[in-house]
Formats: structure tokens, C-alpha cells, sequence
């Protein structure tokens, strides 16, 4: 057993999850019932864990541990799961939990939705202290965390009183081990070697190797404990690719019916590159005695990616340069008014290079302490987080053309799919360097940028727990009283600028090429790859800037200052002879403290000038969750809350473009608002659950939330008075203006709406159905989520409303798994229904798209040796994503695709050992 995580493999057969869910409900209401087990022990007074159970079950039994105990409706994994998962980060681990869907990113999930709602509203904790992030919000991209260092994780679905950082549809609580509460010391050593069936692409490898090591220890008496672990990734960026230009709109093209829908440009890309990451996790624990526990923990990660999109690229939007003749179709056929498939001919294809490079550090750490005495105990945290990511991105263009740098014309013959790569034919031969200028093209020469992104977070929490006496006994056994503070600031900079070519059109030299990349996926044949940052530095001139007019407000600041007080009483109760209540109900007061310095750009004198603008507001979220201990290891859960999130970090940075419209004679800007109010909602959440002591349950769940508003993008009437030059009204100024008053685009609060769903989840060792089925087991959940609420989408571009981000109304986990006498096996599927996802496009700025549903299947077959000179060594063989399922995202009709994208089937080999 990795105690940190070693890897494991799930999979299902393709079969309906919510069909076996309720054979799995029915088939263990079937089984007798035993009695129920005494409540769990506070967490440092558990039994000490020892490393000598291991296996598929012990990750499931204690994960039903943390559900059934739990005062909140929750979701678990423990160490022991994670540790058998073939999972490149803990997204996809997370993923598997009911009500849980990842969105993948690059082939990799990155970010989690719960129950329906983007990761806008969720927040991610790591023992229990709120996280920076690498990206421009506050969601945390899961990528950068190796499963083989996350020692458990509790999702909290309902909230309590003393939750600090809690989000609205969900807390994800990330735990490192606690050494002390392994009986001895333990050693585990884990390689991987992976091989991805795309096979090579340019000069990238399809090969890769993980490795990683965890040493757990306890000395004086068994008073001090320490753990410590790496994990090393090194994997392949391989992706075949077809994708057209957004948005679709009806065209009126030379040769195409009136009214059609078309895009304005295609493209095939083969990407190539690859992922390192390094990440390592160290806890000191103390206990001298059983009064005092001290605990210091740190994680720290680097995160580097290097990739390089190849790609041929044609504009069909009738901009070809301004050489005559336009782009004119011919052989025209349509599907349900929409382009399927033509000939485009007086076009000017692009073969082009786009490099991006990105290293992304993690640093966190704190340091914990509970004293506990007679009747009553103090803890105290001090924390510190910080994240950092610095990219490079850069765009070569090159051109068919003769020696004098004249573009020749070119006919495509195109077929735009549905649910499968786009088909582009070309004219002529692509994969001809001797033909290929780097030259100013339609696109210009290159264009880059360097963005980076620093978030820092400091924060101190103080908990007293007072026991019950007296009168109150009979009600409450203890009460919670506390306070936290953090402090956030997170900046975004972001130069950018042409690269231009230092001379004339010319042919790159021979030395800087790698081997052709094969677009045969797309019917476009082969073309030429080349070292994009050697050519830039070779041939080109980049000078990134962030201080000319339009890039003015993509520089930004945003601070946090929020001061968190807390009081909860705790219920532990006998109702009657057969019935049991625990739970809490309290009062958490949020007082938030927001701000943002940035800058804007008077256009009419050329000055940058200064904008700070903020917010202060308080917020009271009652909570109440209730556990009804009912006969036969029944409970009944209800809870009730007020909840928030705060809004997207880059919606509240005060940065706005502003201009004068020299016609209307009016101002008009577009930007932030640092004035923004958080996310409020009102929760309503049951559940039934039956248990078969810890080694299977199964529940049904409802939930209902009215989110009381939304943010979303909208155009409102503004004053700019405080942004309009002097002089600028009334005569004798440049551009008189006839108002102050002009239109200005940015998030709002807006009007919210009702979201509710249900929840359905069991998990049974088949050896309770029949002695003969020993050995085999089935984990299953479904959810359905429903609302009505649309959003204004800010780009207009995939429609004017649109559902709410995140929300796939039906998300379905299936696990079968076998494990007896050192062998193991199971195979997984996680599937999710159609949703609009949240992705980062070219300009690096959040766009939304439809993605369709998704069905993950993953496979693992392993067997560990228990006895003999072999002992404790394991053998592995994973494969994920084993249908090599596409990542497609579409315009609103799946007529009208976006990207259609296969990273690959991955498979891997390798060995544990521990002892």
C-alpha cells in the first residue's frame, strides 16, 4: 500500500450505471440487516491504522467510515482507494464520487463540478485550509496535485457552522496522512513506465514514467511521527485535432444557399509536447501526550509543460490577405441548414507553429495545534499558500509561396464533422519546407504572449470546543466557538505584441525542422514541424508590452481580506428506544473586505492611469445539519443552509478598457467590477441511507437550492464622468461629447433561480449476495440535476442563453472490481451528460463552449505477492481511457462543431513495492 497513493484502476463495462445502482439497492435490501456500530472516536483518538490491511476493500470500507460517521452529507475516498487508482492527478479520483464530474482539459481532468454547478462555486481545501490557484480564478486545477500524496478526501456537500472556506455546491478537503496513526514504520516505492497509441508526433515521445516514494516513521515512544513523499510524472502531450472558428453565423458566400450556417475558418492540428511535474508532501507530528498535538505540514509542486500545436489552418471567412479574387464555394451540401461539406476555392492556406510553454509552482504549508483538557479543547491553525505560473506563447506563421514571397491560391475541399475529425483536402503538397516562407501572411508574421499569475494566501484560525453541562446537556454535547482570518491577493500581467520578421519573406533553415507531422487523421496529409522559439529568435523580432492601449486592462490586482466568526452546538441525543440524533446547528458571519488596484488607458491623451475601486459587505449563513439514527444501521439525514461563494477573481479586478465613440460622440467601456456581491443561496438537502456495518451501503438523496443571483456578463448604462478627459465636452475639445453617460460591459449581479436533483448511490461486496460471488463487488452512483436558469453568455458566441455552466443533468459512476489472494482487477466507467464548459482560448481569456458527454472507461489488472521472499511486491498493468473517447465541443447544434479532439489510449506498466 502507498500510504501517500500509489494508482488505481477502475472500469465499466458499458453498461447503464442507474440501472445497476438500483440492482445494487434492491440486492442489498435484500441482505440481513446487522446492528448498528457505535459512533466513531474523534479522529486523533482512531484506532491505529495498520499498513498490513490493504487492498480494494479497505479503501471502500473506510470510505463508508467517513460517509457514515460524518455529522454532513459527504463523500470520502481514502488513502488505500487513491492509492489503487491509475490516476494522473486526484481530479480524476474525485471524479468517481457520486454527484462528481471532471471536465478534461488537454486530455487530463483539471476541474470538478458538483452537482451541476461549475467550479465557480465549489472551493478546495488541504487539511481543511483554503487553496491558492495557478489559474486567473480561484478554482483550483486539480492537475497539479499527484494522487500518490493525498492521503484521503472528504467532499462536504452540506455545510456546518465551523467549514471555513466552504463553497456553495460543494467542499473538496484534500488530507495528508497522520503518521501517528500508523503502528510502524512503512516504506512504499512505486514505477511506472506508460506508452500512449497515438505514437510519435514531431519530435514528442509517446513515452513516458512516473515514479514515486513514501516513508512513514515514528520515534520517541511513539510520540513524534513523520511522513514524507515525491511523485515524479513525466508524460507525453499527444492530440489529434480538427476545429473551426467560433462563432457559427448564417453566410452569404459566393456558392453557398442563402441563410446557411458557416464558419469563418477550419483547421487540423497534430499537438505535440509533454507534462513534468514534481510534487512532494511532508507532515511532523508531535504528541507528547494525550492533552497536546502539534502538527507541521507542507506541499510544495512544479508543474512544467512544454507543447507545440501543428497545424494547417484556413480562413473561410472571405479575408484572404487582400488578394482578389474572395473565397467562392462550389459542390455546397448542408445538414439541417448547416454546412457539411463543400469545396472552397481562391483561398490561402497557413501552415503554422503554435508554442506554448507553462511552469505552474505550488507552495503550502502550516503548522497546528490542539490542546484538549478537562471539558473543554483549543486549536489553532496558522497557514500560508502561494502559487505562481509564468507562460510563453507564441504563434510562427509560414506560407506557400515563390521565392518572391507571392502567395499562391489553393482549393480545399472540406467536410465538417459531426461527431468525428473535419475532412480538409488540400490542392497542393504542405509538406514542402522548400516552399514555406516565414512572411507577414494573413494572420501577420507571429504574434505572442507572456502571461503570469501569482495568487499568495495567509490565514489563522482559532477553535474552542466547550462540553455540555447542566441544563444544555440533555439538548447539545459540546459547543464550537471560533474565528478565522485569511488574506488573499492574487495579480494577473499579461505583455503581449507582434513578432515580427526582422527582414524579408524567408525559408527557414533545415536544422530547425523535426520530422513532419501526419494529419492523415483529418485527410490533410502531412506538413512540416519546426522549433518555433528558434525560429522566433533566429528570424523574427518579440518585444511583449503591457502598456500599450488595448492591453492596459489585462494587468490587474485583486485582494481578499475576509474575517470569518463562528459558533456551532454540537447534538448528541437518544430520541426514543430506536432512535438516535447527531448532528450541529450554528452561525457562521463572513465579513468580506474586497478590493482591486488596476489600471485604464485614456485614449484621448495617451496617459495610463490609476483605477482602485472595492467593496466591503457581511454575510450571515446559518446551518443545520441533522442525522437520524434509525434500527438497523439506518439514518436519515436533512440539512438546511444559507451559503455563498465569492465571485471569480477575474471578475472583480476594477480594469476596464475605455474609449470615445468619435461618431456617437459618447464614452463606452468594457472590463471588471470590483463591487460585485458573492453568489447567495438558500439549501435544502435530505438523504436516506442504509449501512451493512462498513463494508456496503447504499443512499438516495435529494437536493433543492435557490441561488438568490447570479453573476453574469451584461451591458449596462454608466456614468463615465470620472473617466472622461477634461475638456473633452462641450466645444473647442477634440471630440465634443454630447454625454457622460455610455455603455459599459462587465459582470453583474443578476436574478438567480432554482436548481434541485437527486442522488442515488450503493456499494456492495457481492460475497454478501453469494458465498460463491466472493471476492467481487460493484460501486455505483447516478445523479440527475434539473434547472431553469440561464445565463447571458458574454461572447455571444454559442448563444444569447445559455444553461448554466458545469451543468451536465445526468453524471453516472460504475465500478466492477475483483480482489482475492493478491490478485486484483476492476474496471471503470465515468460518463456524463452533454454541458457547457469554461475553457481558456488564444487571447487566454475564459470562453464558454458545449461539450459533449463524455464516457471514460478505465482498466486495471494487478497481483501483489503476500508471502515468501517476494513480499510486498506488486505488479501492475493499467490501461486508461481505454475507447480512446473524443473531447468534442460544439456551437449549440451538433451540426455546428467547434473541436473535435482524441488524446489516446494510455497504457501502463509497473511494480510496486513496500515493506
Amino acid at each position: 500500500m502507498n500510504i501517500f497513493a500509489s494508482k488505481r484502476t477502475h472500469t465499466a463495462f458499458p453498461l447503464n450505471p442507474v440501472a445497476a445502482g438500483c440492482a445494487l439497492l434492491i440486492a442489498a435490501a435484500a441482505i440481513p440487516a446487522h446492528a448498528q456500530s457505535a459512533d466513531a472516536a474523534p479522529a486523533e483518538e482512531a484506532k491505529v491504522m495498520s499498513v498490513t490491511v490493504s487492498g480494494i476493500r479497505r479503501g471502500i470500507e473506510d470510505a463508508i467510515s467517513v460517509k457514515k460517521d460524518s455529522s454532513s452529507i459527504v463523500e470520502a475516498i481514502s488513502a488505500e482507494d487513491i492509492g489503487k487508482l491509475p490516476d494522473v492527478s486526484i481530479a480524476e479520483s474525485i471524479s468517481r464520487l457520486p454527484g462528481v464530474a471532471a471536465q478534461r482539459v488537454a486530455g487530463r481532468a483539471q476541474v470538478i463540478s458538483i452537482r451541476g454547478l461549475s467550479p465557480d462555486f465549489s472551493t478546495t481545501l488541504l487539511n481543511g485550509r483554503e487553496q491558492v490557484s495557478t489559474g486567473d480564478n480561484r478554482s483550483v486545477e486539480f492537475d497539479q496535485y499527484p494522487s500518490e500524496l493525498i492521503g484521503g478526501v472528504t467532499i462536504y456537500k452540506t455545510p456546518d457552522a465551523g467549514l471555513i472556506g466552504q463553497g456553495l455546491s460543494g467542499t473538496i478537503d484534500m488530507q495528508s496522512v497522520r503518521p501517528l496513526n500508523f503502528s510502524s514504520r512503512t516504506v512504499a516505492l512505486n514505477l511506472r513506465g506508460e506508452k500512449n497509441s497515438l505514437g510519435k508526433i514531431a519530435n514528442a515521445k509517446d513515452t513516458g514514467n512516473r515514479f514515486s516514494a513514501s516513508y512513514i516513521d515514528q520515534f520517541a515512544n511513539r510520540t513524534i511521527g513523520i511522513a514524507l513523499g515525491w511523485a515524479h510524472l513525466e508524460t507525453p502531450i499527444l492530440d489529434n485535432e480538427t476545429g473551426l472558428y467560433e462563432p457559427w453565423k448564417r453566410d452569404a458566400r459566393a456558392g453557398l444557399p442563402a441563410g446557411t450556417f458557416g464558419s469563418d475558418g477550419i483547421k487540423a492540428v497534430a499537438r505535440s509536447g509533454k507534462n513534468q511535474r514534481d510534487g512532494v508532501m511532508g507532515v511532523l507530528q508531535y504528541r507528547p501526550n494525550k492533552q497536546w498535538t502539534s502538527m507541521v505540514d507542507v506541499y510544495a509542486s512544479r508543474f512544467k509543460a512544454e507543447e507545440t500545436a501543428n497545424q494547417i489552418e484556413i480562413n473561410l471567412g472571405g479575408w484572404n490577405g487582400g488578394f482578389d479574387p474572395a473565397p467562392v464555394y462550389t459542390g455546397v451540401t448542408t445538414t439541417n441548414g448547416t454546412i457539411a461539406g463543400a469545396t472552397a476555392n481562391n483561398i490561402y492556406p497557413l501552415v503554422r507553429g503554435m508554442y506554448n510553454k507553462r511552469k505552474d509552482d505550488i507552495r503550502a504549508a502550516g503548522w497546528s495545534n490542539e490542546v484538549r483538557l478537562d471539558g473543554w479543547s483549543l486549536f489553532a491553525d496558522l497557514n500560508y499558500s502561494k502559487a505562481k505560473r509564468d507562460e510563453l506563447s507564441l504563434e510562427n506563421n509560414l506560407q506557400i509561396s515563390n521565392a518572391a514571397g507571392d502567395p499562391f491560391l489553393d482549393s480545399v475541399k472540406l467536410g465538417i464533422g459531426n461527431g468525428g475529425f473535419s475532412q480538409i483536402t488540400t490542392g497542393r503538397d504542405y509538406n514542402a519546407p522548400g516552399s514555406l516562407y516565414v512572411r507577414n501572411t494573413i494572420y501577420g508574421s507571429g504574434y505572442g504572449k507572456t502571461p503570469s499569475v501569482e495568487d499568495e494566501l495567509k490565514g489563522f484560525k482559532l477553535t474552542a470546543n466547550i462540553q455540555s453541562s447542566g441544563a444544555l446537556e440533555k439538548a447539545f454535547s459540546s459547543f464550537d466557538i471560533g474565528a478565522n482570518y485569511s488574506d488573499r491577493t492574487k495579480n494577473k500581467h499579461q505583455p503581449e505584441g507582434n513578432i515580427n520578421l526582422k527582414g524579408a519573406p524567408t525559408l527557414i533553415s533545415s536544422d530547425l525542422f523535426y520530422q513532419s507531422a501526419d494529419l492523415g487523421f483529418a485527410g490533410a496529409g502531412s506538413i512540416p514541424t519546426w522549433n518555433v522559439p528558434a525560429v522566433v529568435d533566429k528570424y523574427m523580432v518579440f518585444a511583449p508590452t503591457d502598456t500599450a492601449g488595448y492591453l492596459i486592462a489585462k494587468t490587474w490586482e485583486v485582494s481578499e481580506k475576509i474575517t470569518t466568526a463562528f459558533a456551532k452546538a454540537n447534538i448528541e441525543a437518544e430520541l426514543g428506544a430506536d432512535i438516535s440524533l447527531r448532528g450541529n446547528i450554528g452561525v457562521q458571519v463572513q465579513r468580506t473586505d474586497q478590493s482591486s488596484a488596476s489600471r485604464w488607458y485614456d485614449n484621448t491623451t495617451g496617459a495610463i492611469k490609476p483605477v482602485n475601486d472595492g467593496k466591503k459587505y457581511t454575510d450571515v449563513l446559518p446551518s443545520m445539519n441533522l442525522a437520524f439514527g434509525l434500527d438497523n444501521q439506518q439514518t436519515v439525514r436533512v440539512a438546511l443552509a444559507k451559503q455563498l461563494a465569492r465571485p471569480r477573481v477575474d471578475q472583480l479586478r476594477s480594469a476596464l478598457d475605455f474609449g470615445i465613440d468619435t461618431t456617437k460622440r459618447e464614452p463606452g467601456g468594457s472590463g471588471g467590477n470590483a463591487r460585485l456581491d458573492p453568489w447567495r443561496a438558500k439549501a435544502f438537502d435530505i438523504s436516506y441511507e442504509k449501512y451493512f456495518d462498513k463494508k456496503a451501503y447504499f443512499a438516495i438523496a435529494g437536493f433543492y437550492k435557490k441561488l438568490d443571483t447570479y453573476i453574469f456578463t451584461q451591458t449596462q448604462s454608466y456614468d463615465f464622468s470620472a473617466y472622461v478627459p477634461p475638456g473633452s465636452v462641450g466645444s473647442g475639445a477634440s471630440f465634443p461629447l454630447h454625454t457622460t453617460i455610455g455603455n459599459y460591459t462587465a459582470p453583474y449581479n443578476g436574478n438567480g433561480g432554482n436548481l434541485k436533483g437527486a442522488e442515488l448511490s450503493a456499494s456492495l461486496p457481492l460475497s454478501m449476495v453469494s458465498k460463491s460471488l466472493d471476492g467481487f463487488g460493484v460501486v455505483a452512483s447516478t445523479t440527475y440535476t434539473d434547472s431553469k436558469i440561464t445565463i447571458e453568455d458574454p461572447s455571444g458566441s454559442i448563444g444569447q442563453h445559455i444553461p448554466l455552466p458545469g451543468l451536465s443533468k445526468r453524471v453516472t459512476n460504475l465500478t466492477a472490481y475483483y480482489e482475492k489472494d493478491g490478485f486484483e482487477t476492476r474496471i471503470s466507467q465515468r460518463k456524463r451528460s452533454d454541458f457547457v464548459g469554461e475553457i481558456g482560448n488564444f487571447a487566454n481569456d475564459r470562453a464558454l463552449r458545449y461539450v459533449v458527454g463524455e464516457n471514460v472507461i478505465d482498466f486495471q489488472i494487478g497481483y501483489t505477492f503476500n508471502t515468501g521472499a517476494m513480499k510486498g511486491l506488486g505488479l501492475l498493468l493499467q490501461v486508461n481511457n481505454l475507447r480512446n473517447a473524443a473531447y468534442e465541443t460544439y456551437n449549440g447544434d451538433r451540426n455546428q462543431q467547434l473541436e473535435y479532439q482524441k488524446y489516446g489510449r494510455t497504457v501502463l506498466a509497473g511494480v510496486n513495492y513496500k515493506f
